[in-house]
């Protein structure tokens, strides 16, 4: 089923596996800071605030700047920023449709409370209020769902964080230098190349029918979080996601119940780069569980950085979660019943800012 082009075509219309294809537009993507003139300050920490697909590239930068980011870097996810938030700190909206109400809230916030404050959007009320209130902008190309244009917004969130000297230019070089790279790689999860060869074919055959639980570690966690979303709004399929070692003092319990016939599809993600205790606790986890749930189903990233793993992943989660749509029998393009509860929801909700 999955190399029929006639069947790809029929339930992937718009062509998502075309798009994620060319993958390398977005590495070798130039964001323009629209103005972006700013008196130069420290901070004492960082905000990324963002929601969804949105939020994915601020976890990633999050995740490859750990350890050794002089500052506090925190991502939020809601209607409101943390407390701290206030003249000292950076603050920068995430939005792809420009029109999160979540992340509205804390850029009105941030406003109010004197932070530097910074936004990305591919348009909307983001990039009009952005404009109408001279904040430093960044405007990626719309068209694709935002959990597709995650690589986009990684440059655009790097070069703002460079601009306010948060960080140098080592990471956003590094997007664009792995680029021919990665293209290389992909072309193992193309259409074109039969099941019995391509892993993302592979991986959608395995978990067809099944709720997935993605596992990664501590700096790779990004992915398992990234498979979840594909799996929701790509297959249209329920998804789960945790985290070493974290998973090992409650979730590893829960599996040990019944009933023994669980309808899971258990991934383990594994990096070399994790500390070595992660790769043994992830072993560790799966024999004690023989037979209390399905074994797991390991994928080992590629890439000799962790930028590079996460990008290989990032590929590989919407190669496989579209293929997994075409089973489903579903288009994986559209997340209608988001925009509908969107209509739904009370306008008047919160605050002026809406």
């Amino acid at each position: 089923m999955l190399d029929d082009k006639n069947v790809l075509r029929q339930y992937d219309p718009a062509d998502t596996l075309g798009a994620v294809a060319h993958i390398t537009q977005q590495m070798t993507y130039e964001p323009v800071i629209e103005l972006g003139e700013f008196a130069p300050r420290a901070f004492s920490q960082i905000v990324l605030a963002g929601m969804g697909g949105s939020a994915l590239a601020a976890d990633m930068i999050r995740a490859l700047t750990e350890g050794w980011l002089y500052v506090p870097l925190q991502v939020v996810k809601g209607y409101d920023l943390p407390g701290y938030a206030g003249a000292d700190t950076l603050v920068i909206a995430l939005s792809h449709s420009g029109n999160t109400e979540e992340t509205l809230s804390c850029y009105e916030q941030a406003r109010a409370r004197g932070c530097t404050v910074a936004a990305l959007s591919a348009g909307g009320q983001l990039v009009e209020r952005a404009a109408r209130d001279s904040v430093a902008h960044v405007r990626v190309p719309s068209g694709a769902q935002p959990r597709m244009s995650t690589v986009y917004h990684l440059r655009g969130i790097l070069k703002l964080l460079e601009h306010f000297g948060v960080i140098d230019g080592d990471l956003f070089a590094q997007v664009a230098s792995s680029a021919d790279w990665l293209a290389s790689e992909l072309v193992a999860w193309a259409p074109e190349q039969p099941e019995s060869d391509n892993f993302a074919k592979q991986l959608a055959k395995t978990m067809m029918g099944k709720t997935p639980v993605f596992y990664a570690g501590e700096l790779t966690y990004p992915l398992a979080y990234k498979w979840k979303i594909s799996w929701n709004e790509s297959s249209k399929n329920l998804a789960f996601w945790g985290q070493y070692p974290e998973f090992n003092h409650n979730e590893f319990i829960g599996w040990s119940s019944h009933p023994i016939e669980k309808p899971f599809a258990v991934v383990d993600f594994r990096s070399a780069l994790e500390r070595p205790r992660i790769r043994e606790r992830m072993e560790l986890s799966d024999r004690l569980l023989s037979g209390m749930r399905p074994k797991a189903e390991v994928i080992e990233l590629r890439g000799e950085t962790l930028l590079q793993q996460l990008l290989w992943g990032l590929v590989l989660a919407d190669m496989a979660s579209i293929y997994t749509a075409v089973l489903n029998g579903v288009n994986p393009e559209p997340v209608a019943l988001v925009e509908k509860l969107k209509k739904e929801l009370t306008p008047s909700y919160g605050d002026s800012a809406f």
